[in-house]
C-alpha cells in the first residue's frame, strides 16, 4: 500500500514508477520469506499477530496474522506480484496508473490471506475487485471491457451473499464480534438450520472465485483478455482466495454444516470440475484459454481433497493450491512470451518452435509436464495426496478423478506436439529466443516446481499443525459421518 501511494504521489516518470513498484514488491517478498522463517510450524493458531482496535463501537479490530494455511499463500502472492512487475516492464500505456493498481491488488490479496476479523477480511476482499477490473478493462485486449464487467458482476454477486452471511454471524453471538477466533470458539453456538443457510451463502460467494461449475464462465474471458501479468496473479493467487475462504470461514466457523454439506456434495462438485475442466481444455484452439480451463480442472482436486476430511486429503488440497499457483503462473508467463513475439495464441498457427526457441521449449516442457502431474514435479505430489485421502471416503469419485490424468496428458501432449514439434513454421524462422528478463521470472518458479516435486515437506511441514487442527474441528462436530 505504501508503494502504491508513493507511485501515485511521487513518481514523475514511467521509469520511476516501474522501479518503485519493483522495490516495494521486492521488499514485500523479502518480508514474506522472513515471516515464513519466523513461523513456528508446531503451533496451529495465528502467529505474528498485529491487532488494533479499529471500530470499537462495533467491536471491530484490525486483526492480522498468519497460520499454516496462509503463510504459503502470502509468500506465493508476494513472489508472483514481484514477477508480474518484471513481466509488465514493457507496459507503455498509463504506466503510473498501471503499477498503482497492481500494488493495490497485491494489498487486497495479502489482506485476505492475513485477516482474522471477518469485516477486515471482507474489506480486503472488496479492495481486490476494483484493481482487477481496471487492469483488465484498460490494459487488456479484445473484449476487455466486457470481460472486466463480467468478472466484476460475478464477484459482486458473491460478495453480497458473503456480506449477508458475515452480518448474520456477527449478530448471532453475544457480545457481537467479527473476530474469527471467537466466532469459531465452542461457546459460539448456531442452530443447524442457520448453519446450513449461512454455509450455502458463503460457499456460493467463494465458489464464484474458485471458480466452481456453474460459476466458472467469467474465468476464460477474464484470462484471455487480461494482460499476461494479471493472468498470472488471477490464476496464481486469486482463484485460491475461494478455497481459502471455504477453509478459513466455512470449515472453521461452521464445522457442523461443513460436515453435512461438504460430505459428498463438495467431493462430487470437485470431481465434476476435474473432468469438465479437462474436457474443455482439450477443445481449445487458443493457448491461453487452454491454460485457463486447465485451472478449473486442477482446482477440482483442491475441492476433492478438502471434502475428504483426512489428513492426506486436506494437506494435499492446500499443497495443490500452492503448486497450482506456481505451475499455472509459469504457463501464463510462457504464453505471454510467445504472444509478444507472434502476436497470436492460435495453437494451430505455430509448429516446430523447438528448432527456433530451444530454451523456451525446455521451460515450456517443464511447466506443462508439471501441469499434467509428471512424477518428480510438484503437482504430482499434491494430486497423489488428494487421491490417497479421497480414496478413504469416496473410492468411486477418486477413480473418476484419477482418470482425468489421461485427459490432462491428452490436451497437454497434443498442444506440445502442435506448437513445438514437427517442421518449423516459416513465419517463425527468425523468432527471438526467450530473453534474460523473461527467464528471471520463470527460473524461480521452475526451481520451486522441481524442489517440491522431490521434497514437499518444505510446505507440508509448515501447514500440518494448522490443517490437522481444522480437520479435527470438523470431524469432532460430525455425527456418524460414515453413515451419512
Amino acid at each position: 500500500m505504501v508503494g502504491a501511494i508513493a507511485i501515485l504521489l511521487l513518481a514523475k516518470t514511467d521509469k520511476t514508477a516501474r522501479y518503485t513498484a519493483l522495490l516495494f514488491t521486492g521488499v514485500t517478498l523479502v518480508l514474506s520469506l522472513v515471516a515464513w522463517g519466523l513461523f513456528d510450524n508446531s503451533q496451529a493458531g495465528p502467529q505474528l499477530v498485529q491487532k488494533y482496535s479499529w471500530l470499537p463501537q462495533l467491536n471491530v479490530s484490525f486483526f492480522l496474522g498468519v497460520d499454516g494455511l496462509s503463510v504459503p499463500l502470502v509468500a506465493l502472492t508476494a513472489l508472483l506480484t514481484f514477477s508480474s512487475v518484471l513481466v509488465s516492464w514493457g507496459i507503455t500505456l498509463r504506466v503510473k496508473e498501471y503499477f498503482f493498481w497492481l500494488l493495490l491488488l497485491e494489498t487486497g490479496v495479502l489482506g485476505v490471506f492475513m485477516a482474522f476479523d471477518l469485516l477486515v477480511f471482507f474489506f480486503f476482499w472488496e479492495i481486490e475487485l476494483i484493481p482487477m477490473f481496471m487492469l483488465i478493462s484498460v490494459w487488456g485486449s479484445g473484449r476487455k471491457e466486457y470481460s472486466a464487467m463480467k468478472f466484476l458482476i460475478y464477484t459482486i454477486l458473491g460478495s453480497a451473499l458473503m456480506l449477508i452471511g458475515i452480518l448474520v454471524l456477527y449478530f448471532s453471538v453475544s457480545p457481537h464480534t467479527f473476530d474469527m477466533t471467537k466466532l469459531a470458539a465452542p461457546a459460539a453456538q448456531y442452530s443447524a438450520e442457520m448453519q446450513t443457510i449461512l454455509w450455502i451463502a458463503l460457499f456460493i460467494g467463494f465458489a464464484i472465485k474458485i471458480p466452481a461449475f456453474p460459476f466458472h464462465t467469467w474465468l476464460p474471458d477474464a484470462h484471455v483478455e487480461a494482460p499476461t501479468a494479471i493472468s498470472v496473479i488471477l490464476a496464481g493467487v486469486l482463484l485460491k482466495m475461494g478455497t481459502y475462504g471455504i477453509l478459513r470461514i466455512n470449515y472453521m466457523i461452521l464445522p457442523e454444516a461443513t460436515g453435512r454439506m461438504a460430505f459428498w456434495f463438495l467431493a462430487a462438485l470437485g470431481t465434476f470440475n476435474i473432468i469438465y475442466g479437462a474436457l474443455c481444455a482439450m477443445a481449445q484452439k487458443d493457448l491461453k484459454k487452454l491454460v485457463a480451463y486447465s485451472s478449473i480442472s486442477h482446482m477440482g482436486y483442491v475441492m476433492l481433497g478438502m471434502a475428504s476430511f483426512t489428513p492426506q486429503g486436506i494437506q494435499g488440497a492446500v499443497l495443490q493450491m500452492f503448486n497450482h499457483g506456481t505451475v499455472t503462473a509459469m504457463m501464463f508467463l510462457l504464453v505471454g512470451v510467445i504472444y509478444d513475439r507472434a502476436h497470436h495464441r492460435d495453437i494451430e498457427g505455430f509448429g516446430g518452435l523447438a528448432q527456433a526457441m530451444p530454451i523456451y521449449t525446455g521451460m515450456a516442457g517443464l511447466a506443462f509436464f508439471a501441469a499434467l502431474g509428471l512424477p518428480g514435479l510438484s503437482a504430482f505430489i499434491s494430486e497423489v495426496l488428494v487421491l490417497l485421502g479421497a480414496w478413504q471416503r469416496y473410492p468411486i469419485l477418486t477413480v473418476i478423478g484419477a482418470s482425468a490424468v489421461i485427459l490432462t496428458a491428452g490436451y497437454v501432449l497434443w498442444m506440445l506436439q502442435r506448437v513445438f514439434l514437427g517442421k518449423l513454421n516459416e513465419k517463425y524462422v527468425g523468432i527471438a529466443e526467450i530473453n534474460g528478463r523473461e527467464m528471471f521470472t520463470l527460473v524461480p518458479l521452475g526451481i520451486i516446481v522441481i524442489i517440491l516435486g522431490v521434497y514437499p515437506h518444505f510446505v507440508l511441514d509448515l501447514m500440518s499443525a494448522s490443517l490437522d487442527s481444522l480437520n479435527q474441528l470438523v470431524l469432532s462436530k460430525q455425527v456418524a459421518l460414515s453413515a451419512m
